[in-house]
This record gives structure tokens, sequence and C-alpha cells, in this order.
């Protein structure tokens, strides 16, 4: 009994999902701290694009150190999904991507709220909102979906969503 209590409550791992078709797959951003906006096919002809990957690792690069990571490429399919399933057409505004160890020790020593060992330092994570989609819709969209983490932050106005386990929580 006890097993199965927690085991009912420990997150599960990201289910991955081989991709639905083999048709280009574009992300758009806009880096709302440096203001940078791309629009990438960042999948096509059956394969990940180099160029396009290092040019959204650069757009989604830490704007504080100006420290740029590969991001994983299963956070670009997960917003691509994320995109299909709430029918926008709007260019995800991101408030977070990669966070180096020294902004995120940062950050994390002055809110409880930023994890000391956060998935955005692995490049898998980005907290996200769409100009529109309301905030509620879009973070039911990633919880279903059950690709990873979803933290849904209403006063801050944004969503994270990650590539790690499938988990949700609530913040400010």
């Amino acid at each position: 009994m006890i097993g199965a209590l927690l085991e009912a409550n420990s997150p599960r791992p990201a289910v991955l999902r081989p991709p639905v078709d083999a048709a280009p797959r574009q992300i758009a951003l806009h880096n709302l701290h440096t203001e940078e906006k791309l629009q990438a096919v960042y999948w096509e002809n059956g394969t990940y694009v180099p160029d396009a990957l290092e040019a959204l690792n650069r757009v989604l690069r830490d704007h504080r150190t100006g420290e740029v990571a590969p991001m994983n490429v299963q956070l670009f399919d997960l917003l691509t999904d994320l995109h299909r399933k709430t029918e926008t057409t709007a260019a995800f505004q991101v408030i977070s991507g990669y966070r180096s160890p020294t902004s995120n020790r940062l950050l994390s020593e002055r809110s409880g709220e930023v994890a000391k060992r956060s998935l955005h330092m692995d490049g898998k994570a980005m907290d996200i909102y769409l100009e529109d989609v309301a905030l509620e819709h879009l973070r039911a969209a990633a919880l279903d979906l059950q690709r990873g983490g979803v933290g849904y932050y209403p006063d801050s106005k944004f969503v994270h969503v990650d590539v790690g386990p499938v988990r949700r929580w609530q913040g400010s």
C-alpha cells in the first residue's frame, strides 16, 4: 500500500513521442528581454536543421550573461505541438529559455519559486505565453500533452514548460 502511494505521488517520466508526420516543423519566438524575433524551420527532410537549431539556441541564450547553450530539441517539438493544439498563429513570447548556473543561483537566492537545480540550466525548459491564447488555455494544452513539467504562474503571466518528468505546480 505504501509503495502504491509513493508511486502515485512521484513524478512520471516524460513520454517521448515520435513526430506525427514528416512535414517540416517551424517555430516562432520573441525573446522579451533581448527583443529578438526568430521564425525558423528546425526540422525538415526527416532531420533537425543544424543552422536553425543554432539560431534558436542564440535567441534563447541567458540574457543576463550572454551565454549560449544547446536547447533540447524535444522542447521545440513540444512547442510545435502546443502551437497546433492551441490553434494559434502567434509567436511564443519567451520570458526565459536557457539559464546559466550563475543566473539561476542569483534568481534562486531572490525567489523561493526558482528551483536551485532548474531544467532551464539543461536547456530543457522555457517560460512562455502566447498573445492570442488565454494563459489558462495554454496551461491546459500543455497538461493535455503530458510531455513534461507544467508550471502555472498567473500573476506573472506565464506558463513554464519543460521536457523533464511529467508533473505540475502553480506559482504566483
